[in-house]
């Protein structure tokens, strides 16, 4: 775990969805998460379907946000929740050991901690800047990354207005993961423009390995 954490946007046009996730996925990403908040029950498992098949076929982990039923019918690789859903030791007692199961920490190293003892897989914490996608409190110190990789043994995830240039400082902190979405998805359909966005994401943790 550790590089660029695609997200995907709200977008109904799935095969829109899937023509950028795909340029994004040869272009190089570490984690894939299925997250389309209004989407109804049919669309999301027609959506969820067709990129976990891509994600197999780029050997990428592909999780869901929220949805543990549909990561079961699927057989998804894991689940990402939230604050306000089931908690993580719910979710693992109920998944097994053997899926991804990410937690929304906010700016909250309580939080943290009790994912890690519940059996997250991971940590993610954010809002660090103003997001395009989401809206919430942009109250996140970039120094909780270094408190979380002192305190907690999982790999520790980014996100809220990710850009390379915005990711920078985080990477250097020691983030394993950045999560984006505006930033990979937001830049149209041209197949070099994504490919130039996910490798500028994929730079950050080069450059952070050589340091």
């Amino acid at each position: 775990m550790r590089g660029l954490y695609l997200v995907t946007p709200n977008w109904d046009d799935t095969d829109r969805l899937l023509d950028i996730t795909e340029q994004a996925l040869y272009g190089g990403v570490a984690l894939l998460q299925y997250r389309h908040k209004s989407a109804d029950a049919e669309q999301r498992r027609e959506q969820a379907g067709a990129l976990l098949a891509l994600a197999r076929k780029y050997g990428v982990p592909f999780i869901i946000n929220d949805f543990i039923e549909l990561c079961e019918e699927l057989d998804a690789d894991g689940v990402h929740v939230g604050g306000t859903d089931a908690s993580v030791a719910q979710v693992r007692a109920r998944l097994g050991s053997g899926k991804i199961v990410g937690a929304s920490c906010y700016g909250d190293m309580a939080l943290a901690r009790t994912a890690a003892e519940g059996g997250a897989s991971y940590v993610a914490f954010g809002g660090f800047y103003p997001s395009l996608v989401k809206k919430y409190p942009v109250t996140t110190p970039l120094d909780i990354v270094l408190q979380a990789k002192r305190e907690i043994a999982l790999p520790c995830v980014v996100i809220g207005g990710m850009t390379p240039e915005n990711a920078a400082p985080l990477v250097a902190r020691g983030a394993d993961m950045v999560a984006a979405i505006s930033s990979v998805f937001g830049k149209g359909s041209q197949a070099d423009d994504v490919d130039i966005a996910v490798q500028q994401f994929n730079l950050l943790f080069a450059q952070a390995g050589e340091a």
